[in-house]
């Protein structure tokens, strides 16, 4: 069964860091581009950033370039999300994602595989 399993959310004053992680199981991600996005109440998901199978190659939404980083570790199988100077719109469910393409993207519809989410939330 193949499974992405986010974790590291939580609540966090505006100004503040948050690491996230994302495990796969029953699935080999060293192959796969991988993606972080976010769906706060009332909003649709959008992307936030993605990594191509490699790391070589990242992309960031305009909104958190220079705030957030995105990396992978292949050997454990997990992709992070560095989150600094968090804002309060920045509050969302942010949730991670594979496509087998590899190279990374912004769409949404690229991902074949999809997590749960972790809820982070940023006080003013």
């Amino acid at each position: 069964q193949v499974q992405l399993v986010e974790s590291g959310g939580g609540l966090v004053q505006a100004g503040g860091s948050l690491r996230l992680s994302c495990a796969g199981s029953g699935l080999t991600l060293s192959t796969y581009g991988l993606g972080w996005f976010r769906q706060a109440p009332g909003k649709q998901r959008e992307f936030v950033a993605a990594v191509s199978w490699s790391g070589r190659d990242t992309y960031y939404a305009r909104s958190v370039k220079g705030r957030f980083t995105i990396s992978r570790d292949n050997a454990k199988n997990t992709v992070y999300l560095q989150m600094n100077s968090l804002k309060p719109e920045d509050t969302a469910v942010y949730s991670c994602a594979a496509e087998a393409h590899g190279q990374g993207s912004g769409s949404l519809y690229t991902y074949d595989y999809w997590g749960r989410g972790t809820q982070v939330t940023v006080s003013s």
